[in-house]
């Protein structure tokens, strides 16, 4: 179950905003919206946003609790805001501008072009009179061919493990990290998310599954995502049990540095009281053979659980009783040494390390032709064999492409809680992803958010100031 705006609780975020608006409501009555794109994209966000407001019908001709029609925002105003853009803070990439970048031969450099040309109105938009909330910036499809998916010619160096170790150069991570110091964040769409007419060259998407969702879905995500970060406000959170303790959820992620050489640390901590994330930065990692299997030193653990606490009592006024570390890797000696060490002089009362498989062999078994159902459970000798993605009744489907693979949970023997009850709380923690309104999310909060933080902080300069706020991330 989810908590949304007076105390109102629903497993399914779409209606639980319809029912009872946002968890922490706005504090005004529109989000300022600046654009940045080609003029048929620019163009296109304008009109995608004025007809949002009338509302979208859901196409789809089954499963109505999947594809729910999008409200608009007048009278049962999910976010209990409008969405306005203003014409003085919107800026145009000319064509002769994607022209030059899309006949530019080198990957990096075309991908630095792109990034140089949309920084250049972002930083005339903040030092105008005319400052957004939040940025979108609509890609056309032109320029998402050139810079999505640039390669670099030498041979990539992705490892197990490691959040980002592609050499190829990333437009995302870099333009998140260059607009960093803004006053705003961005979000980042693609044509078709505003132009269904628009396609994607299959050899460009990132997934197959890409293309699942009609107008109304792509509403419904795409103003959520916007709300979080042109409000700063919370759309939902999970929802507190009776006598449930306070909780500190940490999750760390391993990336590599834009030159492909060096791994650090990076970690995401997001805080349940309000389901506020918090972004610090780690130091470098070490690794075993051949840079892989990379891990944290006893110090370096140590100092980053440290920092973690420090932020959350500096935000809430108070330690956690609670304190949870999702990690993608297994825990070496020194790690969990250092970890436990700055928990104990937190004077922490309660503590779960848990390694978070991606990937098992055993996989479960449902009578009849349907995959196995979201939230399966199996205990197997101390860890955790749990599906969080799979068939859910609710939608009366299974609304993935491919068979659901299992998360293998293995707690810590220093962890005081039982894998079943990490178990459930890990499943809940797939539920808080403010840039999807859908429940069949694969990986909870804490280790999709590092991941994310990864990919941004890769390219941040040195000496750059790494900001806490998750929404400059996602």
């Amino acid at each position: 179950m989810l908590e949304f705006g007076d105390q109102h609780s629903h497993p399914d975020p779409r209606l639980g905003l319809t029912d009872a608006g946002p968890l922490q409501a706005p504090l005004g009555d529109k989000i300022r919206v600046g654009l940045v794109g080609d003029a048929k994209t620019v163009e296109g966000s304008k009109n995608f946003l004025v007809a949002a407001a009338s509302g979208f019908a859901s196409k789809a001709e089954s499963h109505p609790n999947m594809n729910p029609h999008f409200p608009g925002l007048n009278n049962n105003n999910p976010f209990r805001c409008g969405f306005e853009v203003d014409d003085d803070a919107c800026g145009t990439l000319t064509k002769a501008q994607i022209d030059k970048i899309r006949k530019e031969p080198n990957h990096a450099k075309a991908v630095e072009m792109a990034v140089d040309a949309v920084m250049d109105i972002l930083q005339t938009m903040d030092d105008s009179g005319n400052r957004p909330d939040v940025a979108m910036i609509a890609l056309p499809v032109g320029l998402i061919e050139r810079v999505w998916n640039a390669k670099t010619d030498a041979q990539g160096t992705t490892e197990k493990e490691d959040a980002g170790g592609s050499d190829a150069p990333n437009f995302r991570g870099l333009l998140k990290a260059r607009a960093m110091p803004l006053n705003f964040p961005i979000q980042i769409i693609w044509e078709d998310v505003i132009d269904e007419n628009a396609r994607i060259p299959r050899k460009v998407k990132l997934s197959s599954e890409r293309k699942i969702q009609d107008q109304a879905g792509r509403t419904w995500n795409l103003l959520t995502t916007l709300y979080y970060k042109g409000t700063g406000r919370i759309p939902w959170r999970r929802l507190p049990k009776e006598g449930e303790f306070r909780a500190c959820y940490i999750g760390v992620s391993f990336y590599r540095d834009v030159m492909g050489q060096q791994l650090w640390t990076s970690s995401a901590q997001m805080f349940d009281e309000r389901g506020r994330g918090f972004i610090l930065k780690g130091k470098r990692a070490q690794t075993e053979t051949r840079g892989r299997h990379p891990y944290m030193t006893e110090t370096d653990a140590y100092d980053l659980v440290k920092g973690a606490l420090k932020a959350y009592r500096d935000h809430h006024k108070h330690p956690p009783a609670r304190v949870i570390i999702l990690k993608t890797s297994r825990f070496r000696d020194e790690e969990a040494d250092g970890i436990l060490r700055a928990l104990d002089e937190a004077e922490t009362e309660f503590r779960d390390l848990v390694w978070v498989q991606e990937s098992y062999d055993a996989k479960i078994l449902r009578d009849g032709d349907y995959p196995v159902l979201r939230g399966t459970f199996v205990e197997l000798d101390g860890k955790g064999l749990l599906y969080t993605n799979g068939s859910i009744p609710y939608y009366g489907t299974y609304p993935g492409m491919y068979v659901p693979r299992p998360l293998l949970l293995c707690p810590h023997p220093s962890s005081d809680s039982t894998v079943a009850q990490i178990a459930e709380e890990v499943f809940s923690l797939t539920k808080i992803n403010w840039n999807s309104t859908q429940m069949n999310q694969r990986l909870p909060v804490p280790i999709r958010a590092a991941r994310k933080v990864g990919e941004v902080l890769k390219y941040m300069a040195e000496g750059q100031v790494v900001s806490s706020d998750y929404r400059r991330y996602i």
